[in-house]
């Protein structure tokens, strides 16, 4: 039976490909969902529309289950069938609320002889059966029953294909469960069942993933497709059909009792049974007219139609050459783009926290802290009309919760990993020009308010430490902070964000004409260096010393120094004991080392070389950091760390390190990714690898190294124009991957980075390429932007600050108790 369901979808597939292949590039061919299912990527397999609420897939009872299913044959069982995921998270299991469950009969008929509780009714798998693509997802049980889904935007639609044994007393159930994946079920589940249309309705109340506090979902299931035998309740392990209405409780062991209905059908022979399950955060009135309106009359194969659509869409604009290159590459390329687009989630019309204003509701934003890097800049350029409505989001949250989002799932503040990074996200967004609905006046109040005003639970919001920050310039380890409260952890990686957070309000501010606040945030964004302690060595395991001098350190508030080892919480630290998360023993940095963090200062890399030693020494000192593993491409940290040898003119070696992880630890198969998908983070710095154009997030640039593809066009949504980018010399075994010279619109083109205009304006970019680096790209007047000035260079200092060249000069000294000494000697203050 699954072999002809596979079948019949591949065809559909292929013939949509073949009719396609002459007139336009299908990019839905080189989709595959399962990718980062294996492991620990925790991505979501299944079914849904770009930022769908609804996601269907089946649920496994494997520890790394955080987004329901993973891929394993004969590894992993089943416990279910739900509809609410999120996609690439870490932490407890997100969402996977009030699954189905079918059997194919109860013995002997009797009802109370069916398997209701999910620990003991799951069922093993044919990992060979599990077919995904956009839009669809399907699997056959271990008893034969065949089970697949698709998806409109905040409704699932099931189909059960049940084996025909030729008994026509068998009586196929399907249950519906009051759990969820972490089985977080509070107290007061309800679900009913009406005998004459087997309709059930309920509600739960459960707990977020990465968040305090609960949320109250609702749910509407319809079924169609065989006569209705009976139905009703269960509770534990019984079960009644007269009952048709259950209010249940938590318990007071372990996991929430199971509770739940059923429905029981006359034998359906070779008739699929289809159930349609629509969640709302309203009511279950609200999550039936959602079904009602998006899938009417339960037809399959046209919603299934108009989910690929919508994908396509998504994903045309950007077309990229197949010659001499192998399909799997495509695959990996599309499918990063893919995920970018899973997470966060659309519930415009279903947050029942405020009234509603007009304005779309985002969630799932999980966690800003991962996003702005990549992900939320891929989207800027491929779909800059949902992140307008994402920023409008994020405002409008700002409006009647006080504060922008830093994390977000549930309906529930997420836990804050470092500073306000939604700063960063809207700055990205306003310096590339997305206005469309946007009220940036009021965006520009709200990251003032996370710069100068503390909430009282920083935990989840705003910035804690604002107190110690204006006045001494640096979060100090064990800080006095009676305003606020959150961790006392992570005073070394929250300076460095805290810097950054101010130095993209600064941008703002001069984009508005506010440059007394621009003089303020730019002076603050100088902080981090106030943490640098030029006479810090490091050893590998205390004994081998790695030759490097000079880290940032953990600061009091009498502005004594404390101690962090540099390789604490890095891959080589092998302390079983070493913990940088959010526990109250946490160490200084967050999910990373000190190494890694020393790079982290993405407004001021003109400085940072010149503590370092000047661009020879920061180059070693970036080498090392890479070839002895102590950054890992698994986590959002080292991104940035794979490029910014474009600030030390050494572009070719930005190009040589993004081949050393792609593909090596990027590959097409279930278990391809290096960590966490992070709601399409991996996806996104994956893909904008490929394309060869990788940003600095919150500033206007894009560091240029070769695509991994002969060419590519992509066309601008927001203006509808397309920009080029072609290799001369391409060469397939990527041994050719130094740019040897560059022309822009067919002029010669020298700098080592572009802007957004590139896109937007539908400019082509021409490199030609060589096996060995080349003078391109490494002048001082072809460096990114930088705060500074960039000294080290031939004995030659230039300032490359376009955002202060039109507005004037603005001083400051490099520590609030003036000039400093570092490994370049006296750091220079601004001319």
């Amino acid at each position: 039976m699954v072999f002809v369901i596979v079948l019949i979808r591949c065809l559909s597939f292929i013939s949509f490909s073949h009719a396609q292949s002459t007139t336009l590039f299908d990019p839905l061919r080189y989709v595959d969902p399962l990718i980062g299912s294996a492991k620990d990527g925790h991505v979501f397999a299944g079914a849904t529309l770009p930022y769908g609420m609804a996601k269907a897939v089946a649920d496994t009872d494997s520890e790394e289950n955080q987004a329901g299913f993973v891929s394993g044959n004969d590894t992993y069982n089943i416990t279910g069938f739900s509809s609410m995921h999120d996609s690439g998270t870490g932490g407890s299991p997100s969402l996977g609320n009030f699954a189905l469950f079918p059997h194919t009969s109860c013995p002997n008929n009797d009802i109370n002889r069916c398997i209701f509780p999910k620990a003991q009714r799951k069922k093993a798998f044919d990992g060979n059966s599990t077919v995904s693509t956009p839009g669809y997802f399907a699997v056959t049980l271990a008893n034969k029953i065949v089970v697949d889904m698709t998806a409109s935007h905040k409704t699932s639609l099931f189909r059960f294909r049940f084996p025909n044994n030729g008994s026509t007393t068998s009586s196929p159930l399907i249950l519906m469960d009051l759990t969820d994946l972490q089985d977080s079920r509070q107290d007061n589940g309800s679900i009913s069942v009406d005998s004459k249309t087997g309709r059930m309705t309920g509600s739960g109340v459960f707990k977020p993933s990465f968040a305090a506090g609960t949320y109250t979902l609702y749910f509407c299931a319809d079924f169609q497709g065989a006569a209705i035998k009976d139905s009703g309740i269960f509770v534990d392990s019984r079960a009644s059909a007269v009952v048709k209405d259950l209010l249940i409780s938590r318990s007071i062991n372990g996991s929430p009792l199971p509770g739940g209905a059923f429905i029981r059908f006359h034998n359906p022979g070779d008739q699929p049974i289809l159930a349609r399950v629509a969640a709302s955060f309203i009511s279950s009135a609200q999550a039936c007219s959602n079904a009602e309106r998006e899938i009417p009359d339960f037809d399959f194969d046209t919603t299934i139609t108009t989910a690929e659509n919508a994908w396509r869409s998504k994903l045309r604009p950007i077309v990229v050459s197949k010659n001499k290159i192998n399909s799997s590459l495509l695959t990996n390329f599309y499918s990063g783009i893919y995920r970018t687009m899973v997470n966060p989630q659309d519930y415009t019309g279903e947050n029942p926290l405020w009234k509603s204003t007009g304005e779309p509701y985002f969630d799932s934003f999980y966690c800003l802290w991962d996003s702005f890097r990549s992900q939320i800049p891929f989207l800027t350029l491929l779909d800059p009309k949902e992140v307008s409505r994402m920023v409008r989001s994020m405002i409008d949250t700002y409006v009647h919760e006080g504060w922008l989002p830093d994390c977000r799932m549930s309906l529930n503040k997420g836990y804050t990993q470092g500073g306000s990074n939604a700063d960063i996200i809207l700055a990205d967004a306003y310096q590339k020009g997305l206005t469309e609905g946007i009220d940036w006046n009021r965006g520009y109040d709200a990251v003032v308010k996370d710069a100068e005003v503390e909430p009282f639970d920083w935990c989840c919001n705003g910035r804690g430490g604002l107190d110690s920050w204006k006045a001494l310039g640096y979060i100090p380890v064990q800080d006095f902070d009676y305003k606020g409260f959150g961790t006392m952890t992570r005073s070394i990686s929250r300076t460095l964000e805290y810097s950054y957070n101010d130095f993209v309000i600064a941008q703002m501010a001069l984009a508005m004409d506010k440059q007394a606040d621009a003089e303020k945030y730019i002076a603050r964004s100088s902080s981090w260096l106030n943490l640098f302690k030029d006479d810090t060595p490091s050893f590998i395991n205390k004994t081998i010393n790695t030759g490097f001098v000079g880290f940032f350190q953990p600061r009091y508030l009498n502005r004594t120094w404390g101690y962090q080892d540099p390789l604490k919480c890095s891959q080589i630290d092998d302390n079983p004991t070493s913990v940088c998360s959010l526990q109250n023993t946490a160490a200084e940095t967050f999910e990373s080392s000190i190494w890694e963090y020393s790079f982290f200062v993405p407004h001021d890399q003109a400085a940072l070389i010149t503590t370092f030693g000047g661009p020879q020494a920061f180059v070693r000192r970036l080498d090392y950091l890479h070839d002895k593993n102590i950054t890992g491409i698994g986590n959002e940290p080292s991104f940035l760390t794979v490029f910014q040898y474009h600030y030390a003119g050494r572009p070719g070696l930005s190009a040589k390190r993004a081949h050393f992880y792609v593909p090596q630890y990027f590959s097409p198969t279930p278990a391809g990714l290096p960590g966490n998908d992070d709601s399409g983070a991996m996806g996104s710095f994956l893909a904008f690898t490929m394309m060869g154009l990788f940003p600095n997030p919150g500033q206007d640039v894009y560091f240029i190294i070769p695509p991994f593809f002969e060419s590519y066009t992509f066309k601008s949504p927001a203006t509808g124009k397309t920009a080029k980018v072609r290799n001369i010399n391409f060469d397939p075994t990527y041994e050719a991957i130094y740019i040897q010279s560059a022309t822009l619109n067919g002029m010669p083109y020298t700098k080592n980075w572009i802007d957004h205009s590139f896109f937007t304006q539908g400019k082509e970019l021409v490199l030609t390429l060589g096996r060995n680096e080349s003078s391109w790209g490494t002048l001082l007047q072809d460096l990114p932007p930088s705060v500074g000035t960039y000294v080290g260079f031939n004995g030659t200092a230039v300032s490359r600050r376009p955002w202060l060249e039109r507005t004037g000069k603005i001083e400051r000294s490099v520590e609030f108790g003036g000039p400093r000494k570092s490994w370049g000697g006296v750091m220079q203050p601004w001319t």
